[in-house]
């Protein structure tokens, strides 16, 4: 038995604020509600529950609800009653159906990855302070057109799914800036055909020795290797499983279509013949030097990035930072990519060598497209670059150009048609940079 489940059970949990039971549930442990004037976080990822109570709406403060990995067929219509719930999760369930009265007004961030829903209903667009929606992997082909009013949402997923086409609505969001579409009819034409088009050399897996583990994510797995005799070099292993960016398949597509940029960690080779099949990418080693911007979003800041209380530098520093970025943006913008993650998680900085962007976890192409939907799109990701120079000038500690402050304004207004387009950004970056 779960350690957390006995103490519930035992009375010795009064009090607690967050509790996490995984521990094979086949029902609802009714022992909860005793915590109903003091929980707020209930996590009941990895069970076997296929329903929650109906009068689930007793725990009056709970504000976030994960129920990942479980057997869902329905999102219980009883959370809709739970009028204070902030957050919702319900990864890798089964759910085909979403009623309209599951889903409480008062949601912000919503996680339904890897389901099997097909439509959603029109009522979602009552949740008016949606910031981040999480669908990708379902079986979706379209949104509800009530999502156009959307005016607080700044992250969605809807990747590995069945659009044909994409709503023109979504390039009317004012507050839209990291959006991930991989995976769909619409684009996988692109994918395949940039991965079949040879633009990165192959490599064969008995060429490689695998060292120490880097980092894993959603998607895979990041090894240093060496290549040949002596050439250091990162591999990055994918995993097969739909991620909450998409699949893993799309990644490595956008990650060959990227090509060789400066100030990008994007892919050198492909790895051919893995014993199990495994698809995997040859990187360039960036310089253990260099480390991560930032942390990524927390519960709190939904989809902020979280930076380190110490976290400093000065407007050169940030200035070369953003500059770098504004460079590897427009480079990938001009290769039909968008990148759809344009965080300071996901960009490594150097305080004499600036910075380098890199995850394509999210990224996706615009070939199907025509030129006015390629740039109304791109103008979505300028938002996302005027909240990393927020987050640089805001923790600058001399004062940067007013230029930049006024550039990081344009990224940031409501309108997207209006902001500016890396080419611009960067034009304006450099002139900051050499300016007295």
């Amino acid at each position: 038995m779960n350690d957390t489940l006995a103490e519930l059970r035992a009375g010795r949990l009064a009090g607690a604020r967050r509790i996490d039971l995984s521990c094979g549930l086949t029902e609802f442990p009714r022992e909860v509600f005793d915590l109903a004037d003091s929980l707020e976080v209930l996590n009941l990822s990895g069970n076997a529950l296929d329903t929650l109570p109906g009068d689930l709406h007793r725990l009056h403060k709970l504000r976030v609800l994960f129920c990942s990995d479980n057997r869902f067929t329905t999102l219980p219509e009883a959370i809709g009653q739970c009028h204070g719930l902030d957050i919702v999760g319900f990864k890798a369930n089964q759910i085909r159906s979403v009623p309209a009265a599951s889903l409480p007004p008062s949601l912000r961030w919503l996680i339904l990855t890897d389901n099997q829903i097909e439509a959603l209903p029109d009522s979602l667009g009552a949740c008016t302070r949606m910031q981040k929606l999480m669908l990708a992997g379902n079986r979706l082909r379209t949104l509800p057109p009530s999502m156009a009013g959307f005016k607080q949402l700044e992250l969605l997923r809807i990747s590995a799914n069945r659009f044909e086409t994409l709503p023109a609505w979504l390039t009317t969001l004012p507050r839209l800036a990291w959006l991930a579409c991989a995976g769909n009819p619409f684009d996988t034409q692109a994918e395949d055909a940039a991965i079949a088009a040879q633009s990165v050399p192959h490599v064969d897996w008995r060429e490689l020795t695998l060292g120490r583990q880097l980092g894993e994510g959603a998607s895979g797995v990041i090894h240093q290797a060496t290549l040949g005799a002596s050439q250091q070099v990162a591999v990055k292993l994918f995993k097969g499983a739909v991620t909450s960016d998409g699949w893993p398949h799309s990644e490595m597509a956008a990650c060959i279509g990227a090509g060789e940029h400066p100030t990008l960690i994007a892919a050198q080779s492909r790895i051919d013949g893995h014993p199990q099949g495994t698809e995997g990418l040859v990187m360039g080693l960036v310089d253990p030097s260099f480390v991560t911007l930032a942390g990524p979003p927390s519960l709190a800041s939904c989809t902020r990035d979280v930076y380190a209380d110490d976290a400093r530098w000065t407007a050169d520093v940030a200035l070369r930072i953003a500059r770098d970025i504004a460079s590897a943006m427009q480079h990938l913008h001009a290769r039909g990519l968008l990148h759809g993650d344009l965080y300071a998680h996901n960009i490594l900085w150097h305080a004499q060598r600036g910075g380098r962007l890199g995850d394509f976890g999210a990224a996706w192409m615009t070939g199907a497209l025509d030129a006015a939907q390629a740039s109304a799109f791109q103008a979505l990701e300028m938002r996302a670059f005027g909240c990393l120079l927020e987050e640089l000038l805001e923790r600058c500690t001399d004062a940067a150009p007013a230029s930049v402050g006024a550039l990081k304004d344009r990224c940031l207004q409501p309108t997207p048609a209006a902001r500016p387009s890396f080419a611009e950004a960067l034009s304006l970056l450099q002139r900051a940079s050499s300016s007295p």
